[in-house]
């Protein structure tokens, strides 16, 4: 009887410790898109390669006191001739998936950016479809209908449409499949949690976008310095942001050693929604009613994509119901190979 309470106590603190891990992702997540949106469009400072170096700086500095001073995790050691050779290309693609994703938010609402993100898994079937002729089930097909469909419901009723910003945000999807299709193939052997893929991604893409940022918008970042009225409080929000993006990379790896791959799958879809929500609550941008059908439907066929994955990932590696390509991305069978190798679910924010 007492073993019984004893499993009973156990099996409530391990909801109660996932519904809390969950939260906190959401509550980074949502905080950076917020306060990246605020940093665009109430500070006026519209320099979104500034924006991303800053944060790649903070996550550079925060990865390397969580594993070399606070010792949160163990230091995953790299051969140097690996860190150029492998994690170089992934920090390019990942840093230009980045700004991407930071030029959008400057152009487009959250609400339509982060629709459009949801694209991403219809990207990379396509792109492991034409690339490595990787056969899929027909039910990954099926589900990518009502997101392509509630992408272009979504698009032809948006109300604050911006070929620029939307360009932008698809092309990021396009990075991001790009990214996770490498990763398996740049990274393989090496099993990176998210504060080790910070810890030697954010310095290269630092050194990546510095120049860029320095050179495009230095003149403008000096300008906006000397005119802004109150310039210790929007630097404040400005570097904040950079901070409450690795303290987002940090809570990823939390949530996922609290979920099982399922819960995080919906989790995050539900995410998607929260920060829309919050967004039109902040921002007040017009959103239509088939809008937010769009959003709906684009959501749900997430949901669904990533369920039929988490099913077929289940099943044997011999089975003639799922084709095997080697060397190319799959659903995490368990939390241990859900450890991103890069962080998509991303808004892939550092």
């Amino acid at each position: 009887m007492v073993m019984m309470m004893e499993e009973g106590r156990l099996c409530q603190w391990n909801v109660v410790r996932s519904l809390l891990a969950i939260v906190q992702w959401w509550g980074f997540n949502v905080t950076v898109i917020i306060m990246n949106k605020w940093i665009f469009q109430k500070l006026d400072f519209t320099y979104p390669l500034t924006v991303s170096c800053i944060h790649f700086i903070c996550s550079t500095i925060g990865a390397y006191v969580a594993i070399k001073v606070l010792k949160v995790k163990p230091l995953i050691q790299v051969d140097p001739e690996d860190r150029w050779r492998r994690i170089f290309p992934m920090s390019l693609v990942f840093c230009i998936n980045i700004v991407l994703g930071n030029v959008s938010l400057r152009y487009i609402p959250v609400s339509f950016m982060q629709t459009i993100k949801s694209f991403t898994p219809a990207t990379t079937v396509v792109l492991q479809w034409l690339v490595w002729r990787k056969n899929f089930d027909w039910r990954i097909w099926a589900s990518l209908v009502p997101i392509v469909g509630g992408i272009l419901l979504t698009s032809i009723t948006e109300l604050s449409f911006n070929m620029f910003g939307f360009a932008a945000a698809l092309f990021g999807c396009l990075a991001t499949s790009t990214k996770t299709i490498l990763a398996e193939s740049l990274l393989h052997g090496y099993k990176f949690d998210s504060i080790n893929t910070v810890y030697y991604m954010a310095p290269f893409a630092t050194m990546i976008m510095g120049v860029p940022a320095l050179l495009l918008e230095g003149p403008g970042v000096a300008a906006w310095l000397q005119t802004n009225p109150s310039i210790i409080s929007s630097l404040i929000i400005i570097f904040g942001s950079g901070v409450m993006a690795f303290c987002l990379n940090f809570s990823i790896f939390y949530v996922i050693h609290s979920t099982t791959a399922v819960t995080f799958n919906v989790a995050g879809n539900l995410k998607v929604a929260v920060a829309v929500l919050i967004s039109w609550l902040i921002f007040r941008n017009p959103i239509s009613s088939l809008n937010v059908v769009g959003c709906a439907v684009t959501l749900c066929g997430c949901t669904f994509y990533g369920y039929v994955s988490h099913l077929l990932s289940q099943q044997s590696p011999g089975s003639p119901q799922t084709p095997r390509t080697p060397r190319t991305p799959r659903t995490p069978r368990n939390r241990t190979e859900m450890l991103p190798l890069v962080n998509d679910k991303l808004d892939d924010k550092l």
